[in-house]
């Protein structure tokens, strides 16, 4: 893996809030509390994401999305969305919208990975504070999750790809895992050579235990 580090409470404003840094990648996450949930919503809380490239974040100039956004970032938004909401049992916040803002300050790889983890911290550290500020009585939180890319090169299985690795594996991933090594969310594309079994579970395996790691270390930049 690269190096890796998390800033816990890195901007002043929002609820919490964290930066995550995965070798060169860096994504802010900001999480943001509404004392509302959307109309779907018939009991419990909810918990949202938005996810942005910032125009200097990559090699050239990506556009602010001002508008309408890309199918792109509509899919990340959602997987990050769905990745945490595994992560807080939602009928412990009633009434209340946890809004999770991704801004990626510098793009290498691994971005919405990047954000699931900072993501998670900025949930967990919110929790905490729920329940310490007595807006609820129970802590929300239920499981930790982490996440990692991972693919294949040249036949060998590569785990936390950059950009320039990423742009030459035969095959590409992102998991999610919950703490006790279950599958939340997979996504991969063979994109010159179709993927065999044997390397798919070699891929599992080493992405599973990086993503024990990572968590391990969120646990302890929180305090948990």
């Amino acid at each position: 893996m690269r190096e890796r580090s998390f800033v816990a409470n890195y901007l002043n404003n929002p609820y919490s809030s964290v930066l995550s840094v995965s070798g060169n990648t860096k994504v802010i996450t900001a999480l943001s509390l509404d004392m509302k949930v959307p109309p779907h919503v018939k009991s419990g809380g909810w918990l949202t994401a938005e996810y942005s490239l910032l125009p200097g974040s990559t090699n050239v100039r990506s556009a602010r999305e001002r508008t309408k956004i890309s199918g792109r970032t509509a899919e990340i938004q959602r997987l990050i969305g769905r990745s945490l909401r595994m992560a807080v049992d939602l009928e412990k916040i009633p009434g209340i919208t946890m809004l999770i803002d991704c801004d990626v300050l510098e793009a290498d790889g691994g971005t919405r990975t990047a954000s699931v983890n900072g993501g998670m911290l900025a949930v967990a550290l919110a929790c905490r504070k729920l329940v310490e500020e007595g807006v609820v009585s129970e802590n929300p939180l239920k499981n930790w999750i982490g996440a990692i890319s991972g693919g294949v090169i040249d036949g060998e299985v590569v785990i936390d790809l950059d950009y320039e690795k990423d742009s030459r594996a035969d095959t590409d991933f992102n998991f999610v895992f919950s703490e006790n090594g279950n599958i939340i969310e997979l996504q991969g594309t063979a994109e010159r050579v179709p993927l065999d079994e044997d390397r798919f579970f070699e891929l599992l395996k080493e992405s599973r235990k990086c993503v024990k790691e990572i968590i391990e270390e969120m646990k302890s930049v929180a305090g948990f």
